[in-house]
């Protein structure tokens, strides 16, 4: 079973998604701060990290730059998934090595579960 971290402050949209990987067959965890998740990400070893990049305490491109400083952080894909559509973000995060960049607006749930299939296969 693949395991996946979500990190996401809005609880809301955390649960569904949480809720939409747990129903696809996911073992699914979740952070709320950047600083959560790098901890979880370094001790749990997901098969895979959804990053929001607007989070509080840490945001998700400084989390992204300390998680790809680890020897695992190097190697494990991220898919950032953000309501920023700023170009400036977007080309940092795709620097930094993110698998995709999803706007939430623009994409649906089972979108983003057929994304993370894609990658894991």
């Amino acid at each position: 079973m693949n395991k996946i971290l979500i990190i996401e402050d809005e609880s809301s949209l955390s649960e569904l998604l949480a809720d939409k990987f747990t129903d696809s067959g996911f073992e699914v965890m979740g952070a709320q701060s950047g600083e959560e998740g790098i901890k979880k990400a370094l001790l749990y070893h997901p098969d895979l990290i959804l990053l929001d990049i607007v989070l509080p305490k840490m945001d998700g491109l400084t989390m992204l730059k300390k998680l790809r400083r680890d020897d695992w952080g190097k190697g494990v894909p991220v898919i950032v998934l953000s309501n920023l559509s700023d170009q400036k973000k977007i080309s940092e995060a795709i620097s930094i090595g993110v698998y995709d960049f999803l706007i939430k607006s623009n994409i649906k749930l089972a979108d983003i579960v057929n994304q993370v299939r894609e990658v894991l296969e």
